[in-house]
């Protein structure tokens, strides 16, 4: 910028031996500091756009968890023995819904989707021991996703 920036909220800008209009003389300029929010406002992240940054959170757990889905098939086959092919059918059709719904992130019902996803890899643990195992490790994920989603965008 070319300049002082001016407050907008005042009509003049004081000098630093007046005192602004309607301020009390004995006490300093009342603006709060930068890095403190003011009661009133949103609270600032400190990120350029904070609905991409989350949404970008949420993608990227979404997509990293089809892909952990999909390549834990075969060890599990091999390691745990007993993995049907429902059980197959099972963890492929919930990478799919994933994938999809990383596409579709930007729509506040993919979060509540992403939810139930993990709901339901949890209730896959049904059909093999190690699906539950990655289900609560992915719920945990999930849900420190959904945390920094709150904190953030409040």
């Amino acid at each position: 910028m070319t300049g002082p920036e001016r407050d907008p909220r005042t009509a003049e800008h004081p000098t630093a031996d007046q005192p602004a209009a309607g301020a009390p003389v004995d006490q300093p300029d009342a603006e709060a500091p930068a890095d403190q929010p003011v009661a009133g406002q949103p609270r600032r992240s400190g990120l350029r756009n904070p609905e991409g940054a989350v949404r970008g959170l949420g993608a990227g757990t979404l997509s990293l968890e089809a892909l952990v889905l999909v390549l834990a098939i075969q060890p599990i086959r091999v390691v745990g023995g007993d993995l049907s092919g429902t059980a197959i059918g099972a963890v492929v059709a919930l990478a799919v819904v994933a994938v999809l719904l990383a596409g579709m992130i930007r729509r506040p019902w993919a979060w509540h989707a992403g939810t139930v996803l993990q709901g339901l890899l949890l209730l896959s643990g049904l059909l093999h021991w190690s699906l539950f195992a990655l289900g609560v490790i992915f719920a945990l994920v999930w849900a420190y996703a959904l945390h920094v989603r709150r904190v953030i965008l409040g």
